[in-house]
């Protein structure tokens, strides 16, 4: 890494970013589509949202009680101005008509029908802005009989078959939905890879596109890299399921002191471990004997007998063994130490931050890096409509012939 990436530094020609001078209007709620925008504005993209108040992300728990200033609203709304306008009222919908009229993104995950409505499908905004490139994301495929359906996180990992997987791997009866915001934030990253694409045809063409994002689709895909398996043939060879991740055994081990991720991949990765346990008489294990495990038959008995020796060493004794012979191990990060964690603190992930009306905060890093033109965090989470006037006012410049630098948009 370059330098830290989250402190608030203020545009400069060191630091505004491989996206400088990339206009994006982000016109999406909760967390998929702010989310895919922050990324885009932290990568240097002069980023305009266009919100009603009532954004569901604007809605949860204020612990310093600014309204609308939450802590997921400060995780997806950074290096973004923010401008207030109600959309069903014809002179503001006209505003935010100029203002993605000379957008090159626009993110929004508005039901089409709503889109159609207010003359904001993509048909009516090309025809106006034929640069533009029209990222429009919602749980299901628009030419779906569930296009019409709400979306929910839930739902998506559902209609994915990440819950099944998830059951099957821990046998547990019901499907259970993964502890995180986990399709939103995969349908996020890749509105955010798309738009990027479809950015390098519009520099090369001057054209923009339809750029279409389902959630379900692309959980989907994500979720079959790995799990679909035999079902990968025509006619099946087996069933569905990557055995290394649906495995049992595949979980973190209790240690002396907590716990660890340590996942003796080969026989040899668990004589090694049993020898530094101090039970060689498990290295002779004829299941750990031979070159290779077989994990479908005997991943389960192998983890126990790996697990009986874990609470033997220390988290820290037991990096030190597995680093020394090539075994894969992590400690278990528990999310409450983070912050004093010396891996985050070291890599600035969780540095910080001044908020002009929040107080001090800890701002999520930036995870990449580069070297010649490095993201940044060049403006804090704004209050709702704290830049209205400001975007307006540029609106007026600009039908008055007045030149403006991508400086001054900032």
């Amino acid at each position: 890494m370059t330098a830290p990436a989250n402190k608030v530094t203020g545009t400069t020609a060191n630091n505004a970013g491989p996206l400088a001078g990339v206009r994006v209007v982000d016109m999406a709620t909760v967390v998929m589509g702010p989310y895919a925008a922050q990324i885009l504005g932290d990568l240097g993209a002069d980023v305009i949202k266009i919100e009603s108040p009532r954004d569901t992300v604007r809605n949860g728990a204020m612990y310093r009680n600014t309204p609308g200033m939450t802590p997921l609203n400060l995780a997806v709304n950074r290096n973004k101005r923010s401008v207030a306008l109600n959309l069903k009222d014809d002179a503001e919908r006209e505003q935010a008509l100029q203002i993605i009229g000379d957008a090159d993104i626009l993110i929004t995950n508005m039901r089409i029908g709503a889109l159609r409505r207010l003359g904001m499908d993509y048909e009516s905004l090309a025809a106006a802005n034929p640069k533009l490139i029209y990222a429009h994301a919602q749980g299901f495929r628009p030419d779906s009989d569930r296009a019409e359906l709400a979306a929910y996180d839930e739902t998506v990992q559902a209609a994915s078959g990440l819950l099944d997987v998830a059951n099957r791997a821990g046998d547990i009866g019901a499907p259970v939905v993964l502890p995180s915001i986990f399709a939103d934030k995969v349908a996020a990253l890749t509105i955010a890879y798309s738009t990027l694409a479809a950015l390098v045809h519009q520099r090369a063409t001057g054209r923009g596109q339809l750029v279409e994002v389902p959630m379900a689709d692309t959980l989907l895909a994500f979720n079959l890299v790995e799990h679909l398996q035999g079902r990968t043939y025509e006619p099946p060879m087996g069933p569905t399921g990557f055995t290394l991740s649906m495995n049992k055994g595949h979980r973190a081990r209790p240690t002396k002191d907590g716990l660890a991720m340590i996942i003796p991949y080969t026989a040899q990765n668990c004589r090694d471990l049993f020898h530094a346990a101090g039970r060689p008489d498990l290295a002779e294990d004829p299941r750990v004997a031979g070159d290779h495990i077989d994990s479908q038959n005997d991943g389960e008995a192998i983890a126990e007998m790996i697990e009986s020796v874990t609470p033997n060493l220390t988290t820290a004794e037991w990096v030190e063994v597995c680093t020394k012979h090539s075994i894969p191990v992590g400690p278990v990060l528990e999310l409450d130490n983070a912050p004093e964690d010396p891996y985050v603190r070291d890599g600035h992930l969780l540095d910080v931050a001044e908020h002009p009306s929040e107080g001090p905060y800890r701002v999520v890093g930036i995870p990449i890096g580069f070297s010649a033109t490095p993201a940044s965090v060049r403006r804090h989470a704004p209050l709702p409509g704290e830049h209205t006037a400001e975007v307006l006012s540029e609106l007026d410049r600009r039908g008055a012939g007045v030149p403006q630098s991508t400086e001054e948009a900032r």
